[in-house]
């Protein structure tokens, strides 16, 4: 069976599931590290090197447009893994080689799978 077998809203939406993982996984990483302010510590002091290793800053805690984009990233990514793992399709696909097939759809969909479209070449 090759990649392209799987159904076109199948693919649809495990390749919005990477692009919102990846998109909840970026905002993430540039959030403070408390969503709520909290009061950092400081680190330990390697008593052989002096090397600080450690510790946290003071956090200001996540801004409420902050909380509702990973709120509203968390629950589309929900939906679209739900989306997948309940999709028709699956009852078509022999048990034994379900997870495999599972693995070929992720790996066909991922970003760096799926080429890039020139939206003004392409309207």
């Amino acid at each position: 069976m090759a990649d392209t077998d799987f159904p076109d809203d199948l693919r649809g939406a495990q390749t919005r599931l990477h692009q919102a993982t990846s998109e909840l996984a970026a905002l993430c990483r540039t959030l403070p590290w408390s969503v709520e302010p909290q009061a950092g510590w400081e680190g330990l002091t390697h008593p052989h090197t002096g090397e600080v290793t450690g510790g946290r800053d003071d956090s200001p805690g996540w801004t409420e447009e902050q909380k509702a984009a990973v709120e509203r990233l968390r629950a589309e990514c929900l939906a679209l893994s739900a989306t997948v793992a309940t999709h028709p399709y699956w009852k078509t696909v022999e048990r034994e080689k379900a997870v495999d097939s599972r693995m070929r759809l992720k790996a066909a969909t991922r970003p760096e799978a799926v080429p890039v479209v020139d939206v003004g070449t392409a309207a």
